[in-house]
């Protein structure tokens, strides 16, 4: 019985160290680049109704200078830019899905890659 209740003790510790807010999260995975006060990786649709037009811009072009780069072929020719997104068409995007409600969580990094993979123009 009490080794039930010690495991069960130390489950409840090691779950509540999972959770942490939103902004926790963000400065430990430090990474902040221009824009969305996020890490890139981490910043979803929530932190994208809070910023500013001009802090959504400079996210959009973070992505499209991550999404833009060298992409290996596979061949012995050189590698060929990624696809991507119009600045208007980024906006939209992002504009769309997170006005949802069940949208919050989404990464704006896998947002735009999929649609860049889709609709996106080499840069």
């Amino acid at each position: 019985m009490a080794a039930c209740a010690c495991a069960c003790a130390c489950a409840a510790v090691g779950l509540g160290a999972c959770g942490g807010s939103s902004a926790q999260n963000q400065q430990a995975a430090g990474n902040v680049g221009p824009g969305i006060g996020a890490d890139i990786r981490l910043a979803d649709c929530s932190d994208w109704k809070r910023e500013t037009i001009e802090d959504r811009v400079a996210t959009i072009h973070t992505l499209a200078n991550i999404n833009g780069g060298p992409i290996a072929t596979g061949t012995a020719g050189p590698p060929t830019a990624g696809p991507v997104l119009t600045d208007k068409h980024a906006y939209d995007l992002f504009q769309g899905y997170c006005k949802l409600p069940f949208a919050r969580a989404f990464k704006l990094y896998k947002l735009y890659g999929r649609a860049a993979g889709f609709a996106g123009a080499q840069p």
